[in-house]
């Protein structure tokens, strides 16, 4: 038998692997699978990542035991005939239109269904709250208002997940800025910080829930896997790209390896994943947003450290968060009692306190909301919001400016400006505004301060001082630190003025009496090694014995 190509007619076909999701799965049993068999026009109308409901025809297959007899196996193999696939679900938010790329757009069966679709008379009704003075405080009062109060983080994680618009600028010559907001909630245990995650996690499109210990690099990247039908080797997509375009949770954000965080850098600002594995050299799409959670180092917050002492994460990642909310457990009498109060009448009755005294938004009707902003409004900054946000920018990096301090502290990094454009754009969506005005500047800047206030405020003058974040030490630290190497250099002029070595202990002994604050031992040593590394400095000797030589010779 013989194929004549020119005569034949070819059909598509696609095979897809699918999988229980986590909340269907029966009690103690692991997510089961089955292949779908898809055909013509449902090839390519589903995507990894995505919730689907399928209709189709169960059938089963007989495998040969040897493929040159004719005998069967007992068991057959089995695979459902795709029939129909549905995408939607009225509980969660659409994906976002201007994260799916213009060609993929352009394919009518793939992506109509991907975003929701919104009825007339639902239209007016999201009209009819946009137009509303208190649309802001009900949006934010219906996210997940089973958790008490933390207005500030429910509104941070509500415009994250309206989002920015995602923009290429033609002139720039330069890739896509992303539009997506990521927020890190760090604090005391039992701050239902985990409760905020799971309920975004059930209204997100295309939502991903791992956690800091159970996740590796590969589960959250890509991994190689063969193919069990043709013996190739594949690329089997991680959690990051199964979330593009909706939001990735991630819990227990500080108990994650260091190789499994080095890979969140590349996701957070450029929001790609690059692969050179097996001989697939490869780039994927991760334009996802991410919510984090983590515990302080000691699991209590201690707010006599700064933060990068409290939180167990590297600067350079915690400066790609344009959130970082504190969420600390302070001991108050009436706010125990309130909150006592609402945790105890919602297991007395199905309505949370603040829900049953003012009025909050059904699920599907905040999703169907955030949907029909994301999808129909890109909103662009006008002059009075940008003269606005170059304001704000100056005053956040005069914030640290001490009339006493001769440096000026950093207290913004252009991060932070590119956080308050987002932020503005999705305070401007909500209100299902074309264009971003100063008053959704004001409140981004806000936020950012808000966050900010309380995570990174220098422990020593109490200022705001976004070195905490970015470079691990602040301001005053690093005065401090020099001053105390100047005072070193000093002195060993002093003392060794007609040549030779000071006694190690000579020097401590008369640095702690000069200083009006006591130096630490620790402090003390790491300012002569670091004098010893830039070559002002040797120290011999071991012990009791130990002595300093100036090199540099006489000042």
């Amino acid at each position: 038998m013989q194929i004549v190509h020119n005569r034949c007619e070819f059909a598509d076909k696609q095979v897809i692997k699918l999988q229980e999701t986590p909340d269907s799965v029966p009690d103690g049993q692991t997510p089961h699978s089955v292949s779908l068999c898809a055909y013509e026009e449902l090839v390519d109308v589903c995507k990894a990542g995505d919730r689907i409901e399928v209709t189709g025809i169960f059938r089963s297959n007989p495998v040969r035991v040897n493929p040159r007899q004719r005998t069967v196996k007992a068991l057959f193999k089995t695979y459902v005939d795709c029939l129909h696939i549905q995408k939607v679900d009225k509980k969660r938010v659409g994906i976002d239109v201007s994260t799916i790329e213009q060609e993929l757009s352009e394919q009518v069966a793939g992506e109509v269904d991907e975003t929701r679709k919104v009825s007339e008379e639902e239209e007016e009704r999201i009209k009819a709250t946009a137009r509303r003075g208190d649309v802001y405080e009900l949006l934010s009062r219906s996210l997940a208002p089973s958790v008490y109060e933390m207005d500030d983080v429910k509104k941070g994680i509500l415009l994250q997940l309206f989002g920015g618009t995602n923009k290429s600028f033609e002139k720039g010559g330069s890739p896509k800025y992303r539009g997506d907001i990521n927020v890190l909630l760090c604090g005391d245990p039992s701050t239902s910080k985990s409760q905020l995650l799971t309920y975004v996690h059930r209204i997100a499109p295309r939502g991903v829930y791992t956690s800091g210990k159970g996740s590796s690099a590969v589960g959250l990247t890509a991994y190689v896997s063969r193919d069990p039908e043709t013996r190739q080797v594949v690329l089997e997509s991680g959690a990051l790209v199964l979330s593009d375009g909706g939001v990735c949770c991630i819990d227990e954000f500080d108990k994650m390896s260091d190789a499994t965080r080095s890979v969140l850098h590349e996701v957070m600002e450029q929001q790609t994943v690059s692969i050179a594995k097996a001989g697939i050299i490869t780039t994927l799409n991760a334009r996802t947003s991410i919510l984090a959670s983590a515990n302080p180092i000691g699991s209590k917050y201690n707010p006599n450290l700064p933060v990068p002492q409290n939180i167990d994460l590297p600067p350079t990642l915690l400066s790609r968060f344009d959130l970082v909310y504190l969420v600390l457990d302070r001991i108050d009498e009436q706010s125990d009692r309130r909150l006592a109060r609402h945790l105890v009448g919602m297991y007395l009755e199905d309505s949370p306190e603040n829900a049953s005294n003012q009025e909050i938004l059904p699920v599907e009707f905040l999703t169907s909301y955030i949907s029909y902003a994301r999808t129909k409004c890109q909103p662009r900054i006008t002059q009075a919001a940008s003269d606005e946000l170059v304001q704000s920018y100056i005053e956040m990096r005069k914030l640290g400016e001490d009339v006493r301090a001769a440096e000026r502290r950093i207290t913004a990094t252009t991060r932070q400006l590119e956080s308050m454009i987002r932020l503005s754009e999705a305070h401007a969506k909500m209100r299902l505004s074309e264009e971003v005005t100063a008053y959704d500047v004001s409140e981004a800047v806000r936020l950012i301060k808000s966050a900010l206030k309380q995570a990174a405020t220098d422990a020593r003058t109490g200022l705001i001082d976004m070195g905490l974040l970015t470079e691990g030490t602040s301001a005053s630290e690093r005065r401090r630190k020099q001053d105390l190497k100047k005072a070193v250099t000093d002195l060993l002029d002093e003392m060794t003025r007609s040549g030779g070595a000071a006694r190690y202990s000579e020097v401590y002994r008369r640095i702690s009496e000069q200083g009006s604050a006591q130096v630490e031992g620790t402090e003390f040593a790491e300012a002569l090694r670091s004098l010893e590394q830039e070559g002002q400095i040797s120290v011999s000797g071991e012990g009791p014995r130990r002595s300093i030589r100036r090199v540099t010779g006489l000042a």
